[in-house]
């Protein structure tokens, strides 16, 4: 969600200089086969430069997108995801997923009956023939664009949920209400709309927007950390220390893995 301007307090984008944060409008139906093509740009230009390029932060399937080839299939057309959406809702996540299985057992077999998204994608692909099956296969492989070294950092979850309570009341004495209320006053597509506590900090009193993004966030971390854990190769550091520490640990393993010399202390600009 980081790709659209307009929200920065929301999703938290960073404030030095970054490549592909900021470059959408809220209007902008983006997707994360647009995405690739422009990481895959940015990363060669870099590398064309001699420089090393830095995929941080995103979710798994956006970092995925942007070090590797997935071959992602084109969106369907809205009217299509509508119709399927609307047997989802209307049906229920069970007699839904039992259509997705009599068109496609493999993706039926790798999707849960609760995830609607997957679900609803599954079946628009079923239907023009295709298969989630052999994208989700490729998302798991070891094949990157380029020698490619994953980290993640690593913290215990209840740290993590005390981080993610002071980062959601950060956001409010930051003005996100205001952000939010000026944003959703001009146009926001299907996709910018899903950013997470967007709907909360409109509809909801402030406490109770704050209480209900603390627990998506954390339902939304618990999900991610176990999609991370399978990437593979994947190195663990421990984050909950000075980032000068954590640099100096990631240059560390940069160097062992290119065989050179050990590296001095790491400095944080």
């Amino acid at each position: 969600m980081q790709a659209y301007r307009g929200l920065p307090i929301l999703t938290n984008q960073p404030h030095r200089p970054t490549r592909l944060v900021g470059i959408w409008p809220l209007s902008h139906e983006g997707s994360v086969g647009e995405y690739a093509g422009l990481a895959h740009a940015a990363v060669d230009e870099l590398l064309g430069g001699g420089r090393t390029p830095i995929v941080a932060g995103g979710t798994g399937l956006y970092l995925r997108s942007a070090i590797a080839e997935l071959e992602l299939p084109s969106a369907a057309e809205p009217e299509t995801r509508r119709r399927i959406e609307h047997l989802y809702d209307e049906a229920g996540p069970a007699l839904t997923h039992l259509r997705l299985a009599s068109l496609d057992a493999t993706a039926a077999a790798a999707v849960h009956p609760n995830d609607r998204k997957r679900v609803v994608r599954a079946l628009e692909l079923a239907k023009r023939g295709g298969s989630l099956a052999p994208a989700r296969d490729r998302l798991w492989s070891e094949e990157t664009r380029h020698p490619t070294l994953v980290f993640g950092l690593h913290l215990e979850r209840g740290r993590l949920d005390e981080r993610i309570l002071a980062r959601t009341r950060r956001m409010f004495e930051r003005g996100v209400e205001e952000e939010v209320r000026t944003a959703l006053a001009g146009p926001v597509s299907p996709a910018a709309r899903k950013a997470l506590g967007l709907d909360e900090v409109a509809e909801l009193a402030r406490e109770r927007a704050v209480e209900a993004i603390v627990t998506r966030t954390s339902r939304y971390a618990a999900y991610q950390r176990k999609w991370m854990r399978r990437i593979p190769g994947l190195i663990e550091v421990e984050g909950g220390r000075p980032p000068e520490l954590i640099a100096d640990e990631i240059i560390m393993h940069l160097h062992r893995r290119l065989g050179s010399a050990a590296p001095g202390k790491a400095r944080i600009p």
